[in-house]
């Protein structure tokens, strides 16, 4: 027989995830079954099952490389000098994770911010998506403080500046603003730069006047 190669084996790994994350955006967690994600991806009980053991492997999964890929664009961000502002860094972030994962619903809607509303709810009846998502949101967390720190050492910020505090008060931004878009639409990257821009600009004005 002849050996499957790790490439197809990876492309069978993401089409299944991909598949997966559409549905539970879709319909939500507990609405989608194991049927729905077979006839999403078009695979055997057989195929599927070889990769994932349910749907709690599979949203764990699903949170694990989601948040990686957040993890991944800060880091590179943090190396940046001087660092981006967060007018700039938080819409640009944003934008990246469409360009990354670009998958959308079947009225054209990004996937990722429903799925993040649904990734909630689950976390809160269920301990174990609990824990895989608390750790990969400590990750973030310091991913955005090596930001903050990046700002820091740029002279961008005082150097007295809870680290820790800045990088929540970013992450409370980016998971507000997808939470709008989620809920109600109509939204842009750019109108999310375009507000901090305003904000960071408050005491500037004011004593430019």
């Amino acid at each position: 027989m002849a050996r499957v190669s790790q490439e197809h084996l990876d492309a069978r790994r993401r089409q299944i995830l991909d598949g997966a994350a559409s549905c539970f955006a879709r319909n939500g967690f507990h609405a989608t079954s194991m049927q729905d994600v077979l006839k999403e991806v078009d695979l055997s009980a057989g195929a599927v099952y070889r990769y994932f053991s349910g749907k709690e492997e599979l949203i764990a999964a699903i949170v694990t490389e989601v948040l990686g890929t957040v993890r991944g664009i800060l880091e590179q961000a943090a190396q940046e000098s001087p660092p981006p502002t967060p007018d700039v860094l938080i819409p640009r972030s944003l934008a990246r994770m469409r360009e990354q994962r670009p998958a959308t619903l079947d009225g054209g809607e990004w996937m990722f911010p429903r799925l993040m509303i649904q990734v909630w709810t689950e976390t809160a009846r269920s301990p174990e998506l609990a824990a895989v998502l608390g750790d990969g949101y400590r990750d973030v967390r310091t991913a955005w403080g090596k930001v903050v720190e990046s700002y820091k050492d740029t002279g961008l910020m005082p150097a007295d500046a809870d680290t820790d505090a800045v990088a929540r008060a970013m992450i409370a931004f980016v998971q507000g603003f997808a939470a709008q878009m989620a809920l109600f639409g109509g939204l842009s990257e750019r109108a999310l730069g375009e507000g901090l821009r305003a904000l960071m600009a408050m005491g500037r004005t004011t004593a430019d006047t």
